[in-house]
């Protein structure tokens, strides 16, 4: 998702064209990872979530392989586009698997685990774009990642073919539909929670690198490395959640996160010495993870009879919701500034996980 960001440069220079245009390797990916997601989901109800993940995977180490080999400009956005549908149903099947075969009451602290590999995978793929774009040349990234999705190949079929019992599990038979899941009130609450924290959160972040820049005084790479110990906060907490769910429970987690998201964007808001904002920063991080993790457990909860469906509408509302959030946040922005933006942010998203975590009590005590 995230290797071509660094490489914008380098795309600019190899292939002659203006970087609003190189951008569009990153749009034409993004657009079809998001359209995709619900249609993965019914499609793994009925076929298999493991069945389809291995496939996809394999179709992700083609796609890679053809983006290394692209001969033109345009030919690589074709490839970056069949990448984006090919990666689509890796995360939301995988999370939705998990539910299958982990016994809810052991689920949150597997899912923190899983967070943990999405947040290292996020990272290491900005770091092999930029090691690619200074050594190296645009192809060698896609190389990479066809060798890794290879591997992926192979040790999924290794899992699949010595533990049949449990892929068996995995295939309900069913066909889900994302109206099915909508049908149910408590997935809807989830849905709408992870939509408004998708836009809430990202859609302020996304300023916060500019903010930082300019509020304190600081040069625009060193605000970017700021932000990102977001994903340390994230790795604190994949590292801590089995202690954290034991003792603050789903409306514990949702309630606090939300109090600490409010402190980490006022802070990186307000402060004006630049280590403060690597304290926001990392606390975002953590509070973020507290509510999403609880969030996803929900989520492979709320419709247990088309899990993948239920799982992909899940992935489809943040995704969507961090789209509107930015496009809302920017024009927000141009008229009240950054500040304001993100103190919006963070009230707004502390008062999303206070609500669900009064809707997630009087649904546990209903059920």
């Amino acid at each position: 998702m995230r290797v071509c960001d660094p490489l914008l440069p380098r795309i600019v220079a190899e292939y002659g064209v203006g970087l609003a245009s190189a951008s569009q390797v990153i749009t034409y990916f993004a657009i079809a990872y998001g359209a995709l997601q619900l249609v993965y989901g019914p499609v793994g109800d009925r076929f298999g979530k493991f069945r389809v993940v291995f496939w996809t995977c394999v179709g992700c180490a083609l796609t890679s392989l053809a983006c290394a080999l692209t001969p033109d400009f345009h030919s690589l956005l074709y490839g970056r586009f069949l990448a984006g549908a090919t990666a689509a149903a890796i995360m939301p099947l995988s999370m939705a698997w998990i539910g299958d075969v982990v016994p809810y009451h052991e689920r949150q602290p597997v899912l923190a685990k899983f967070l943990f590999g999405n947040i290292l995978g996020f990272g290491l793929g900005q770091l092999l774009g930029g090691i690619s774009a200074q050594y190296f040349d645009v192809r060698f990234p896609f190389y990479v990642l066809a060798a890794w999705f290879t591997i992926a190949v192979v040790l999924l079929y290794a899992a699949r073919s010595g533990d049949p019992q449990r892929a068996a599990t995995t295939r309900s038979g069913r066909s889900g539909t994302i109206r099915g899941v909508l049908r149910i009130r408590w997935a809807r609450v989830v849905l709408v929670t992870v939509f408004l924290e998708g836009g809430l959160l990202f859609g302020s972040l996304a300023f916060a690198v500019t903010h930082v820049h300019r509020a304190d005084d600081v040069s625009i790479t060193l605000a970017g490395v700021v932000l990102m110990l977001f994903a340390a906060g994230g790795a604190a907490y994949a590292g801590l959640a089995g202690w954290l769910v034991h003792r603050l429970g789903e409306t514990g987690l949702a309630r606090t996160g939300g109090v600490l998201m409010l402190f980490a964007l006022a802070t990186i808001a307000l402060a004006s010495w630049w280590p403060l904002a690597v304290l926001g920063s990392m606390v975002a991080g953590l509070g973020f993870y507290m509510l999403h993790n609880t969030l996803q457990t929900n989520a492979t909860q709320m419709a247990p009879e088309q899990r993948g469906s239920a799982v992909s509408s899940f992935a489809a509302s943040l995704f969507i919701g961090q789209s509107i959030g930015v496009a809302a946040a920017g024009a927000l922005a141009d008229r009240v500034g950054t500040t304001a933006v993100l103190l919006i942010g963070g009230v707004g998203v502390c008062v999303v996980g206070w609500t669900f975590s009064r809707l997630r009590a009087h649904h546990a005590a209903a059920s």
